[in-house]
């Protein structure tokens, strides 16, 4: 008797796990479903395409099989058991689906607990440098003094082909990794066309050092040691790491954290928010999506979380296919010369005050910045009554 293993998206193991989308025909950019019991892909086109907001594209193993029934007999009856009880699960419809899924989560849960490997700090120090077209990019719009501070709290890195190592260090100080991207030194974008374009630092030591063959990656937010450091200042969440960089220097008040991806940002890389104050920055096309995240952040986790729509509201149509984010918003203020001037009411009776829970208007009262920061990117407040 065997016990089910649900199927999963294939880890990432180097650039041989991630194929050609069949329907976008992006390569390297689909992830495929791999039997829980085999480790086999179910089929080709059963995956998710990592290009979530231009492309979309997700087969499920159920939906596979809901549309190809005659391969149904395929699947093998399985037995779910624990101490105290067994169930039999058949062909035949079961009763209780999420409690199957619970069961079957508690005990996998159980006896394969998540493990996670480290790199050594001495990787880090190593690698910190200025000389990274990124670094370079950023020379073109900042002072070299708010750089200086940047490099030096984001520990960025350089590689001898100028691309920029962007360290994932957790709030415990320990190594998980680094993404390794290049770009483009005059205009900042990403050089996406060219073979190894972006990379990661366990991947890269698994060729030199057998030791890592076998590295076990648990990412986290990137910054988040910044919350260590500045255990009292607020937080402010987006996408990319250059968005995280580039806000730093804009509100130097707020610790900049970046997800990485739009699925970058969840519940459980978000325990180190508690207590904290959070603002998200979703890109355009993705205000709706890490919305219903923050509900679930805020559901499960003690901290004040809020969302911007700054980035929704001001972008054009070719903004949003180009995938505007916050940073493009900040350059674009300064390529204008129209630096961002929040306007802070000083007035205690102002009526922007009275509109807030008595819970934020507290923070703000405590920290008078959080309303700079509400005034100027448009934030909205929402309440758990609302949903």
């Amino acid at each position: 008797m065997s016990l089910y293993k649900r199927p999963y998206l294939e880890p990432y193991k180097g650039k041989s796990t991630r194929h050609t989308c069949p329907v976008c025909k992006t390569k390297q950019s689909f992830t495929v479903y791999l039997d829980g019991n085999t480790g086999k892909p179910i089929h080709s086109v059963v995956g998710k395409c990592n290009r979530e907001i231009k492309c979309g594209y997700h087969y499920t193993p159920r939906q596979y099989f809901i549309d190809h029934p005659e391969l149904k007999h395929n699947q093998t009856k399985f037995q779910l058991s624990n101490n105290r009880s067994r169930q039999q699960i058949t062909d035949k419809p079961c009763q209780n689906p999420s409690q199957i899924s619970q069961i079957h989560h508690n005990l996998t849960r159980s006896n394969h607990p998540q493990k996670m490997n480290f790199i050594p700090y001495k990787y880090v120090e190593e690698s910190v440098s200025y000389n990274s077209n990124f670094i370079q990019f950023l020379c073109h719009h900042f002072p070299i003094e708010k750089i200086e501070i940047a490099v030096e709290n984001y520990a960025l890195g350089a590689t001898k082909k100028k691309d920029v190592i962007y360290w994932q260090i957790d709030i415990n100080g320990k190594v998980r990794t680094g993404k390794i991207m290049q770009y483009n030194p005059e205009t900042g974008r990403r050089v996406k066309n060219k073979s190894g374009a972006i990379n990661w630092v366990h991947n890269k030591l698994k060729y030199s050092n057998p030791a890592y063959a076998n590295f076990k990656l648990c990412q986290c937010y990137f910054g988040e040691h910044l919350l260590r450091l500045y255990p009292e200042k607020p937080v402010a969440i987006v996408e990319a790491e250059k968005t995280a960089v580039i806000g730093s220097m804009i509100f130097d008040n707020y610790n900049w954290l970046a997800a990485g991806n739009l699925n970058g940002l969840n519940s459980d890389k978000s325990k180190v928010l508690q207590d904290k104050y959070v603002v998200l920055y979703p890109d355009t096309g993705c205000y709706k999506r890490w919305k219903n995240k923050m509900i679930q952040i805020r559901n499960s986790i003690n901290c004040q979380i809020a969302i911007s729509n700054l980035v929704e509201t001001h972008a054009t149509s070719e903004q949003i296919t180009a995938g505007y984010d916050l940073a493009d918003y900040v350059l674009e203020q300064l390529k204008y010369k129209e630096p961002l001037k929040p306007q802070i009411a000083h007035n205690s009776d102002s009526p922007q005050i009275t509109l807030f829970s008595p819970t934020l208007q507290q923070m703000i009262n405590l920290n008078p910045s959080l309303l700079t920061l509400i005034n100027e990117f448009k934030l909205e407040e929402c309440y758990r009554s609302e949903y």
